[in-house]
């Protein structure tokens, strides 16, 4: 079942899928599944809402923004969502992975292999990884799909993100108050709105919006804060 409702769903959302996609979301379900009961990386447990509500709202990102042959951050990843998902529907995609637990990195640099993909998993916090050369504003495109305020994930992000490359934000259908809050922090950071693009969850009815950020102009060097501050007030 998990098979079949990817390839409709990716069909549906305009994404072709490589040869083999669907056996890897398939070995990528059994091992979230497994791990889950050591490190909670889901709430999410039965095949259909995986298939739907993880895997076809990451490849639904993979339509809307061309990734192929860029590098792209996946920002608080978690157990690989946006990310993973994407890199199997989209190969050609330079991914790194990035979370502050170690354990989900090393969970998701043993899938990775498993599946055979080319990834770069980092241990580190967003907010000290912006700072580190090696990081800073070198990707073409950071994602996050983290449930944060988006001026939150903006100082996160941005600086982390190359000028002329793209933040994207996976959020609801309702998140206007957001995107308005977010404004001076994003304009601050070196960012300024772009396209709201809407897509709706093949199978669900669920509407969502992937809000997209233009990186404009470099991140000053005060960006990004301590999480303290960062948590506690706008830039």
């Amino acid at each position: 079942m998990l098979e079949r409702i990817i390839a409709e769903g990716a069909s549906a959302l305009g994404v072709p899928l490589p040869e083999g996609a669907e056996e890897r979301y398939r070995t990528y379900f059994q091992r979230l599944t497994e791990a889950n009961s050591d490190f909670n990386l889901t709430a999410i447990e039965s095949e259909e809402d995986a298939a739907r509500l993880h895997f076809l709202d990451s490849i639904a990102v993979a339509g809307l923004a061309d990734l192929r042959g860029r590098t792209l951050a996946d920002i608080g990843t978690g157990g690989g969502l946006p990310g993973l998902a994407i890199k199997i529907a989209v190969p050609e995609t330079d991914l790194t992975m990035i979370d502050a637990t170690e354990k989900k990195i090393d969970f998701l640099s043993r899938l990775t292999r498993e599946l055979g993909l080319d990834c770069k998993c980092v241990a580190g916090r967003a907010e000290e990884l912006g700072r580190d050369p090696e990081y800073r504003e070198i990707f073409d495109f950071t994602v996050s799909r983290a449930v944060a305020r988006l001026r939150v994930l903006a100082e996160l992000c941005l600086p982390l993100t190359k000028v002329g490359g793209r933040f994207l934000a996976m959020k609801s259908d309702d998140c206007g108050g957001e995107v308005e809050e977010a404004r001076a922090a994003v304009s601050a950071l070196g960012g300024e709105f772009g396209e709201i693009r809407e897509y709706t969850v093949p199978g669900t009815g669920i509407k969502r919006r992937l809000v997209v950020v233009e990186k404009t102009a470099p991140t000053d060097a005060r960006f990004p804060r301590r999480w303290a501050a960062i948590a506690k007030r706008a830039p």
